[in-house]
């Protein structure tokens, strides 16, 4: 399968221009900054996408995140697309700088990335030898010397002064170099012979390291092992006043929580819980605990309990009511996570309703708590839809409400009795067991969405509300308007059931 070039576009004021390209789309000569309407007419079938810097940028610096984790305690962002890493004192670690280099690629391609490892003695000679050089492991205190070769732009100086020096013959990093500081200085600012002296070792570049967020964690040990369902829960009411602080301090609430009991075998014992949203009230977290320690088995004694919060976000914004004579509106949350310690997060669900003519398409899961649906951008003066002033309709009309239960795929009908086209069934059998219809209301017709399916462009539903003798209620339908064939079979088929 062959797929075609990518390229992901950007707005710079009223020109759309192309932010990055793949290799694919590079070979065909697209580069950043040229107009997407060039790049259209000079390559058609083009697979154009939105950029996305903002998600670049977080998945840049979870990536070094990763690497202070793993490869390196001082890692630095360089620019939207790269990274610094300092390997004084840690290389070894990996048998050598090559071995490491190599490691380093290989676990990135892996992951879906190319990368390009330069490593040289300082931080300039690196960027510019990964960029302009590619894979370069340059030997200490020879920086000079390979990027003797070098265009002048990979000392990442401004683009006024890289065309300058171009314009007076200096084109390469060992023809600037050998020029006197005095002149170049009075000519070109303090910023080109400031990025040629960082790069050649003369200054030194610090650089500003990306920390690693630091776990939160609360732990007490115990003179005596413990062992008793009590003591376990006196322990978790000290530790959870203590999470909770930990959390204040770092404006956090607590999404994932792990509890570990260390037992004097060797052996421990977790109880995982996690939350609908943020929270870090002791008293609601202490309840969600309480509820899994059945699970714990102590056997000889625990001679350690330890909270670790696995997973942690931002308290979300607190509902304010304005006036004082006036309820606020009740909060789940707390209903939600007790439940979800019993059954699982994956068992609850709440159904919204999805704009459709067909009941089976007409419904969707949605969260327990999720967010409100935010209205659009505010439309411009003159956008003609401003002058529709007409409430928006409601997906599911009022008149003709909708069973409590719908069925997965609705189930076919046998022995039907009923008068066509419009009457409702007197009789039917469903699973087996006959049912003797007393009320009925409908029909409701349905047709079918012929814009999402060509199958459905004939076909009809009329839809019934009926009662049998024991007082429940059905919802079904038959395929077809009951004159035309080509609307359907006239078969008949249960769809749903009413509380």
């Amino acid at each position: 399968m062959e797929f075609a070039p990518l390229i992901t576009t950007l707005r710079n004021g009223s020109r759309i221009e192309i932010a990055a390209a793949c290799p694919a789309a590079q070979a065909l000569g697209l580069r950043p900054g040229m107009a997407v309407t060039q790049a259209r007419a000079q390559v058609p079938g083009l697979d154009i996408r939105p950029a996305d810097p903002e998600g670049d940028l977080a998945s840049l610096r979870s990536l070094a995140i990763l690497a202070a984790r793993r490869w390196s305690p001082c890692v630095a962002l360089s620019g939207e697309d790269g990274l610094f890493l300092d390997l004084s004192g840690t290389a070894h670690l990996f048998g050598g700088e090559a071995k490491m280099a190599r490691h380093i690629v290989r676990l990135l391609a892996r992951a879906g990335f190319t990368a390009r490892i330069a490593i040289a003695d300082t931080p300039g000679a690196a960027w510019a030898l990964a960029r302009y050089h590619g894979h370069c492991l340059c030997p200490p205190g020879e920086q000079a010397r390979a990027l003797a070769g070098l265009p002048t732009p990979a000392l990442r100086i401004d683009e006024a002064a890289a065309e300058l020096l171009k314009r007076l013959g200096v084109d390469r990093i060992g023809q600037l170099a050998a020029l006197p500081r005095a002149p170049l200085t009075r000519r070109f600012g303090a910023a080109t012979v400031l990025r040629l002296d960082q790069a050649l070792g003369r200054i030194a570049e610090p650089l500003d390291p990306v920390i690693p967020p630091e776990s939160i964690a609360v732990r007490q040990r115990f003179a005596e092992p413990i062992a008793s369902a009590e003591a376990i829960e006196h322990w978790l009411g000290q530790l959870t006043p203590r999470l909770a602080a930990a959390l204040e301090d770092e404006g956090l609430g607590v999404q994932a929580l792990e509890c570990i009991a260390d037992r004097i075998d060797g052996v421990p014992q977790r109880i995982r819980i996690g939350l609908a949203r943020p929270n870090r009230d002791p008293a609601h977290l202490l309840r969600l605990l309480k509820r899994r320690i059945e699970d714990v088995e102590p056997g000889y004694g625990i001679d350690a309990i330890t909270l670790h919060v696995r997973r942690a976000a931002p308290l979300g914004p607190e509902p304010v009511v304005e006036r004082l004579d006036e309820e606020a509106a009740p909060d789940i949350t707390t209903l939600v996570d007790t439940l979800a310690t019993r059954i699982g997060q994956d068992a609850m669900w709440r159904m919204r309703a999805v704009e459709s003519d067909m009941p089976e398409r007409s419904l969707a899961r949605a969260p327990v708590l999720d967010p409100p649906i935010r209205n659009g951008e505010r439309p411009k003066v003159d956008d003609v839809r401003q002058l529709d002033r007409s409430a928006a309709l409601h997906p599911w009309h009022p008149a003709w409400p909708k069973p409590a239960r719908l069925l997965r795929r609705p189930e076919r009908l046998d022995h039907v009795i009923a008068e066509l086209p419009d009457q409702p069934p007197r009789r039917f059998t469903w699973r087996g067991r006959p049912h003797q219809v007393i009320r009925a209301d409908g029909p409701e017709r349905v047709q079918g969405e012929w814009w999402k399916r060509d199958a459905e462009r004939l076909s009809v539903r009329d839809y019934f509300r009926v009662e049998d003798e024991a007082g429940r209620r059905y919802w079904l339908f038959r395929a077809g308007d009951g004159e035309r064939a080509a609307t359907g079979d006239l078969s008949w088929y249960l769809h749903g059931v009413f509380g």
